[in-house]
């Protein structure tokens, strides 16, 4: 792995893995949709791409748990399956959220980004120990990478290189 493909979270498959079908690949990936993930992953006709993953921001049942998390970016990553290359062309796009209203609800800001971005938030709760000492425990915790793994490692399973792209065109 080179310095470009670190920076740009570009991973192969091992050595000896079949690549699969493009079907194969696209099935994988829809496939890690569910009920419990908070993110979706859906056609991107829509969006000019092949597929797109996105966090389920909009949905209510979702909402408390982005408003909780006091994320900062709106994270969408756009696919496009290269049957050629037997690689995933993934752009990882993010703009900037704010918390408006009573009960507050996220709004997207016009500051936008793209490429591999790092979004940790963490919620500490301070308390006294088995020990009577004061103790940090993390009560919440939510990481960006979530969306992106589980994404990546579909594909590397498949036989195909998930190939991040911070310019050009997808």
């Amino acid at each position: 792995m080179g310095l470009f493909d670190k920076l740009t979270g570009t991973k192969r498959p091992a050595p000896g893995v079949a690549p699969g079908s493009p079907e194969e690949v696209r099935a994988a990936l829809l496939g890690l949709n569910g009920p419990d993930v908070p993110y979706v992953v859906r056609d991107g006709a829509a969006d000019d791409a092949d597929l797109v993953a996105e966090w389920r921001m909009a949905e209510p049942a979702w909402q408390t748990f982005f408003v909780e998390s006091q994320l900062t970016r709106a994270v969408r990553i756009r696919m496009r399956l290269v049957q050629e290359d037997h690689e995933v062309r993934a752009l990882e796009e993010q703009w900037e959220v704010t918390r408006v209203g009573n009960p507050p609800r996220l709004v997207v800001s016009s500051e936008y980004s793209r490429g591999p971005d790092r979004t940790v938030s963490r919620h500490w709760t301070i308390g006294r120990g088995e020990s009577g000492r004061l103790e940090a425990t993390e009560t919440f915790r939510f990481d960006a990478a979530e969306l992106r793994n589980p994404l990546r490692n579909a594909v590397v399973e498949s036989g195909w290189t998930w190939r991040g792209l911070i310019f050009g065109k997808l």
